[in-house]
Order: structure tokens, then sequence, then C-alpha cells
């Protein structure tokens, strides 16, 4: 099966993965090929970085790879340290390319601290501002910072272009204040896992059909059973199936609704 191509009953989207990640791009064809033959049709690499260049390396995957793959352009949290006025004007050049179909990932992470709160707030709140220049929605990381999260997207106009909450890891109570700012849920493969998930399974389940995602963010969180490897975009498969179980759904239809969704937010190529 070539990059690209699909099959009815397996239409997939993947619609967060690291594919300019040294772990991903060192065998990027193998990747794209596997990802291809388990009937992934759309992937959204994303595009992030500590300087100007690093920003372009999810975009330059996705213009040798137009026919299905899309990027998105932005500074993670743990990177708003860099975040200086090149870094960020960078961010709103690339954001305006055709191919960018998203600003991000973006957001707060009060877990790990990588970068100073303040820094991390101020690299949102313009990636904020660029989205809505753009007219383009936003990927957004967030950990440990749920309220700061919401007041930021509610105080600085996020829901003029909506996006998504990506690797979904709370409860169905901050997945419905989340919508309420016309910001869906992307469900990795911490869905599959045993333990410690429970409440993040049950947003899974609750989740209105219209806006919900599957994603890997590869090369992190390999879903069951492929926990501990390397992740991939293939393994988008295993983390939509268990989603389908949760919801008590057939899984070719799961895979249609969420890459219906996916299409729809970031405006990809029909399938």
């Amino acid at each position: 099966m070539s990059a690209g191509s699909t099959r009815n009953d397996r239409l997939l989207c993947d619609s967060h993965c690291h594919l300019d990640f040294p772990e991903l791009a060192d065998d990027l064809e193998g990747v794209l090929d596997r990802a291809a033959t388990a009937g992934v049709a759309r992937l959204v690499a994303i595009g992030t970085g500590r300087a100007p260049r690093d920003l372009e390396g999810a975009l330059a995957i996705a213009r040798r790879h137009a026919g299905w793959i899309r990027a998105t352009v932005g500074v993670h949290p743990h990177d708003a340290r860099y975040a200086d006025r090149a870094l960020l004007e960078s961010v709103e050049r690339l954001a305006a390319d055709p191919l960018v179909v998203a600003v991000g990932e973006t957001g707060l992470d009060h877990h790990y601290d990588n970068s100073p709160r303040d820094a991390q707030r101020t690299a949102f709140v313009t990636q904020v501002a660029i989205a809505r220049a753009v007219r383009k929605p936003l990927v957004i990381h967030t950990r440990n910072a749920l309220e700061e999260t919401l007041e930021v997207l509610r105080t600085e106009g996020a829901a003029d272009v909506g996006g998504v909450i990506h690797c979904f890891s709370e409860d169905a109570a901050f997945a419905a204040r989340a919508l309420d700012l016309g910001f869906i849920a992307s469900f990795s493969g911490l869905v599959t896992f045993p333990r410690g998930t429970e409440a993040i399974r049950d947003a899974a389940r609750r989740q209105p059909a219209d806006a919900i995602l599957v994603e890997t963010d590869a090369p992190y969180l390999a879903p069951v059973p492929h926990r501990g490897r390397r992740n991939e975009p293939a393994f988008v498969a295993h983390t939509a199936r268990a989603v389908a179980a949760l919801r008590g759904v057939a899984p070719e239809d799961l895979f249609r609704i969420t890459t219906d969704n996916a299409c729809r937010l970031f405006a990809l190529p029909p399938c």
C-alpha cells in the first residue's frame, strides 16, 4: 500500500505526531509506509522548536508528502524560555503557509515547569493572538494548569478559532468546559493503559461524537500492546479501537467519525 492510500474499513487520522523528532525522522519512510499499511489516511505533523529553523521541520515533511500530511507550528510550553521575538515572528510567518493547519502545540505545563511560568503564559497568549490573526485552530498542551489554561483561552478570545486539547489526560468535566470554549479532545494511547487512567477513559466514553479525535503523540506514549516501545502513527489504530470499545461502537465507525472531525477542524484534504 502506498503512502496516503486508504481502505474504506480502515480510514484513520493521527491528529498529533512529531514526525521530525529524531526517533521517527531517522526512519521516516518506514514510519510512513507502516502508517499507510495500518490504514492511516491523514497525519498532522506537529512543528515545534527552540529556534526559528527548528519550526520548519514538520512543514518540510508536509511539503514532501502534501497528499496526506499537514503541519502545525508553535512553541511548546517546555520551550517557552526560548520564545523571543525572532522565534514568535517565525511562528507567525510560518502559520500563514497553506500547509500549516494549526498553531501549536502551545499551552501551559506546570508539572515539569521546564520554562518559567510567566514565560509559558506570555508565549501562550502570543500564540493565541497569532492563531486568531491567521484564522487557524490551536493545538493545546495543558498539564497541572487546567484553570490557567481555560482562563487564557477565555480571556484571549481563543473561541474565535477553537482547536483541540491534545493528548487528553483530564476528566469529562474538564472536557465539557473546554468544549464550551470551542476545544475538542484528542485521545492518545493513555486510554489503553490498564491503571491510573479511569477518568480519561470516562471522558473518552462521554465526549460528544463530533468533538473527539485520536492521536499517537509519537514517538511518545505507545498504546497497549506496544507500551514501552517507540510510538509511531501506525499505532493510532490501537487507540482508536480502544476508544470504540469504550463507546460501544464499531471500530470502523469510530475511525470514520474521528477522521471526519480531524478533516473538519484542520481543513485537511478530503479522504
